[in-house]
């Protein structure tokens, strides 16, 4: 699931590392000069190959194999089992009745979405070097900040966990396949997200889906398109459209474009189990000094980050009343806007 309704802030400009300007209102997508699909490299590629750049460039997504390590992956699942009290060899908890604070909740819980924000190892995520410098590679930005998000783990869509909750809709929003951004503006926001898989996924456990050549011939198939249509919903032709689902493994990390339409398919498995970390990075906006302020101060207490109204927090026990602030090193300082990426040391170098 992509969330959406973000505050809006003063519009200010931002000017990246490489002397491209970024103009952002909110943080979550920015407007530039050049779409990213356009982009021509001004700085050495440091993850990505030639070949995996120009394919991000042509159908909007790549996957970047053991961003974190397996063993990593594998800590932040046990966490996320712990953190809502869910024992993996025992399904039944899995579907406990609950009472939900609205319709949100309810449908976020659908979802599999699990309210934790801060706890270390979500951080150790972020301020991974190899992640960082995969996100330095789509922007062509050194100049990032890591978006403060969450984790998903999606048991099977039954019993209390079934979509069948969810009232279906003809229009907006659709978990099964959507855009993050306005398809019909003139000029079209700029958007990335990324996911790194902490399990592996079998085919019928659901997970992340896309339709890469929708991506690449965008322009193309709007042509005739009438003027009023749906602008998050893509009304397509599978059959000419296929949708894929890219095959993650533990610790692999996937970013996509927000002009890539995409989805979370149902977990329709007996008992297999799909989880990811939500993880992406932007252009900073360090001038937003209220938006600074606000992602520190989050950090700091372990509150619900506020950046997007869909962010709840967990309702049994917040993580502020678990476990400590989260241990930054220098990039992770800078990725949360605690330090400014002018500041004088040594700067991220490339990974190894």
């Amino acid at each position: 699931m992509t969330t959406h309704h973000s505050p809006t802030h003063h519009r200010f400009l931002h000017r990246a590392a490489s002397e491209r300007p970024y103009f952002s209102a909110d943080g979550e997508t920015y407007l530039a000069g050049t779409q990213l699909r356009h982009l021509t490299k001004s700085r050495p590629l440091r993850v990505l190959s030639e070949e995996e750049f120009a394919s991000w460039q042509t159908y909007g997504y790549v996957v970047v194999r053991e961003a974190i390590s397996p063993d990593a992956a594998k800590l932040l699942l046990e966490f996320a089992w712990d953190f809502q009290g869910l024992d993996p060899q025992r399904p039944e908890t899995w579907y406990e009745e609950r009472t939900f604070r609205s319709d949100l909740d309810r449908d976020l819980y659908v979802y599999g979405f699990v309210e934790a924000y801060h706890h270390q190892l979500l951080w150790d995520s972020r301020q991974s070097r190899r992640v960082y410098d995969a996100f330095a590679d789509v922007w062509d930005c050194e100049e990032l900040w890591v978006t403060l998000d969450r984790l998903n783990l999606n048991p099977p869509n039954v019993r209390n966990r079934s979509r069948s909750f969810i009232e279906p809709t003809d229009e907006g929003f659709d978990i099964e396949l959507h855009w993050d951004v306005d398809t019909t503006a003139s000029v079209p926001p700029q958007r990335v997200q990324g996911i790194v898989a902490l399990t592996d996924t079998e085919p019928d456990q659901g997970g992340f889906q896309c339709s890469p050549e929708l991506f690449h011939r965008f322009e193309e198939w709007k042509v005739g398109r009438p003027a009023d249509r749906d602008p998050i919903r893509p009304g397509v032709d599978r059959a000419e459209f296929p949708v894929i689902r890219p095959q993650l493994n533990a610790g692999d990390l996937l970013i996509f474009n927000g002009m890539l339409a995409h989805g979370v398919a149902p977990n329709s498995s007996a008992d297999g189990v799909r989880a990811v970390q939500y993880l992406s990075m932007m252009p900073a906006l360090e001038e937003h000094e209220e938006l600074r302020r606000s992602r520190i101060e989050s950090w700091r207490t372990l509150g619900t980050p506020d950046w997007n109204a869909t962010l709840l927090g967990d309702a049994t026990r917040h993580e502020s009343e678990r476990y400590g602030t989260a241990e930054l090193d220098g990039l992770g300082r800078r990725l949360l806007g605690l330090d400014s990426w002018h500041e004088h040391g040594d700067r991220p170098g490339r990974a190894r």
